[in-house]
């Protein structure tokens, strides 16, 4: 079973047509294993609805206590992208023992159709939480990256490994 642990960020944000602003209703991502047509046994739990600019610590405890807590050795964590590497360098140094857990997130929102990455990311995402071995790990772009070893490169948007 994969455990999928809901967070907020772009990936489950709304346009509201009078104001122009992005918000939360509810997390898309049940629609998007029904559309994907996915059959792999999952858990899906929201933790919370937040953008990853205003993620503290707390919260990031909240994410660190479930994925504790969770009977699956594989965990995948949808996530905002601007502090994605934040938390997953949160969940390293507070340690989980013997899991797999992969944070995933989109640039644009699953809400503006085609034009999202969300779809890909998790389809990437839950195939890599499948088959890595324990540890941390961002999947964007059709990539996995190590938590140490990765970041959001601000000027083109995609997700890249430093040394």
């Amino acid at each position: 079973m994969i455990q999928i642990f809901v967070t907020g960020g772009t990936f489950d944000k709304e346009y509201n047509m009078i104001t122009g602003e992005l918000f939360f209703k509810d997390t898309h991502l049940k629609s998007m294993f029904e559309r994907g047509r996915c059959t792999l046994d999952i858990d899906l739990k929201t933790l919370m609805m937040v953008d990853s600019l205003e993620m503290t610590d707390d919260d990031r405890s909240i994410i660190l206590h479930n994925c504790r807590r969770s009977k699956s050795n594989n965990i995948l964590i949808t996530h905002g992208t601007d502090k994605m590497v934040a938390t997953a360098s949160y969940l390293a140094h507070e340690g989980v023992e013997d899991k797999t857990i992969v944070l995933t997130g989109a640039m644009i929102p699953y809400a503006f159709g085609t034009s999202s990455d969300g779809f890909f990311n998790l389809g990437s995402a839950l195939a890599f939480a499948q088959m890595l071995p324990p540890g941390i790990y961002v999947v964007m772009n059709g990539r996995y990256f190590n938590w140490d070893k990765v970041r959001k490169n601000l000027k083109t948007g995609f997700f890249e490994e430093i040394e």
